[in-house]
């Protein structure tokens, strides 16, 4: 095999590709969504099925991502095509990085919005907004935002530029530099909310919420919720892992750098639930109250706890660095793709790509509002673009990614790849990433297009 060197550069150190592809990782997911799907599912069960998930589904499946990246050395959609043809396959798996693009694009430009929310109450919480609030007065914020679509058009685009900014500049002036601030500036932020939750919150109620397992509350949908979430976390499935393993350096350990990924992403989910359980129950609130968790039920307890107006701003910062993260990641490949196929700079294709997936973002935003009432299938524009991406883009090109890696590329070339050898690690991940991951990823899949509950399965 030829060996490809990427056109966009390369990461300095395995340190900093796994800070990148931990930012990717670890985003709204982690800090919004993980905290409250727990919450719903009855707690340390969930968590506890979850990490098993985590290990068993999602780690194969990101080392076969960052494997495929590295062997192609281009574009999600060019590097499937290309190792697809030096593997004596069809170059029809180009479409699998097209499943992928297309997935991170839809997904970025609703993404972009609630992570225009988490902007908006940045700078609410800064001007004391959550101060003595009552339920009414958070409701009423929440809905103000949600009914104004100018306003929230206007921080939709202010998050849209700071991300074409930072992917315009390139890997090593852009990319690298953003994640080495970043995600330290992440990491401290938890770890002062943390402190707060161990010395001021009811940190043995959350400690016990989500470690204490009580798998009467585990019931088959909360199992097939946690291998969805497992899979979700980490990105894989939408070309962002694939885009960042083209620029990782040759000798560096694929499976220890996968493994730190995990780790630190999953790390950052637990950090989060141990940071809000307890807030949510020093203040007698609900910990099952579902996606409001964050923009409804803790506004309420910052507003009214001791510290909460310093609190507040540190909470809905570290919410919007960790959006940034991930959503650079999500725009990336995209943008990786008009250069190669186009000849663009960096810069022109991060503002055309970027403009593209702001001006989509506004059927988001309208769908809150102008559009509320305008039901397709069932449901808002909103609920379809996600319901697309999410649940049939994402599960398909994950399944495709661990098919192709498992079963496409051969011995050889994956172990070449790998650097295992023939070793136990090896034939772990062949084993995982041949037969579990992909039943896994089809149940899921089945269960987020409704087919498991239409014959009764769930």
């Amino acid at each position: 095999m030829v060996k490809r060197t990427s056109l966009h550069g390369m990461w300095s150190s395995r340190f900093v590709f796994v800070l990148a592809v931990a930012g990717s990782a670890v985003g709204l997911g982690n800090i919004w969504k993980f905290p409250y799907m727990a919450g719903q599912n009855g707690g340390g069960a969930f968590v506890l099925f979850y990490l098993v998930c985590v290990v068993a589904i999602g780690l194969p499946i990101m080392i076969s991502e960052i494997m495929i990246g590295r062997r192609g050395r281009r574009n999600p959609i060019a590097t499937m095509r290309i190792v697809g043809e030096e593997e004596g396959s069809s170059p029809s798996w180009g479409l699998v990085g097209v499943l992928g693009i297309l997935a991170g694009f839809l997904i970025l430009s609703f993404y972009s919005v609630i992570a225009g929310w988490a902007l908006s109450y940045f700078f609410l919480s800064l001007g004391g907004r959550f101060a003595q609030a009552t339920p009414e007065t958070i409701g009423r914020l929440f809905g103000g935002l949600l009914g104004n679509w100018q306003a929230m058009a206007i921080w939709h685009t202010i998050f849209m530029l700071l991300t074409i900014a930072i992917v315009a500049r390139g890997v090593e002036r852009g990319l690298e530099k953003f994640v080495r601030l970043a995600m330290p500036g992440l990491l401290v932020l938890l770890l002062i909310l943390l402190v707060y939750a161990v010395i001021a919150a009811d940190f043995a109620a959350g400690w016990k919420f989500l470690f204490r397992p009580d798998f009467a509350a585990l019931t088959p949908g909360a199992m097939l919720e946690a291998m969805g979430q497992a899979f979700f976390t980490l990105s894989v499935g939408m070309g962002a892992i694939m885009a960042y393993g083209a620029y990782l350096p040759e000798g560096t350990s694929i499976l220890r750098t996968s493994a730190w990924v995990v780790a630190a992403d999953t790390s950052i989910a637990l950090l989060s639930g141990l940071i809000i359980f307890p807030i949510v129950f020093a203040n007698g609130l609900d910990p099952a109250s579902g996606p409001g968790l964050i923009f409804e039920t803790l506004p309420l307890a910052f507003g009214n706890m001791p510290g909460g107006r310093f609190l507040a701003p540190i909470f809905f910062g570290l919410l919007v660095f960790a959006a940034w993260t991930s959503a650079i990641g999500l725009l990336e490949p995209a943008v990786a793709w008009s250069v190669e196929t186009h000849g663009r700079s960096r810069r022109v294709a991060g503002i055309v790509i970027g403009t593209v997936i702001w001006a989509l973002g506004f059927l988001t935003i309208l769908s809150f509002n102008v559009l509320s009432e305008f039901r397709l299938f069932g449901g808002t524009i909103f609920d379809n673009i996600d319901h697309l991406a999410s649940n049939i883009f994402l599960p398909l090109g994950g399944l495709f990614i661990t098919i192709f890696g498992g079963w496409v590329m051969c011995k050889n070339s994956s172990a070449d790849e790998l650097d295992l050898g023939s070793g136990p690690a090896y034939g772990a991940w062949r084993f995982l990433a041949r037969w579990l991951a992909p039943a896994a990823v089809l149940v899921v899949f089945l269960h987020a297009t409704g087919i498991l509950g239409r014959f009764g399965l769930v």
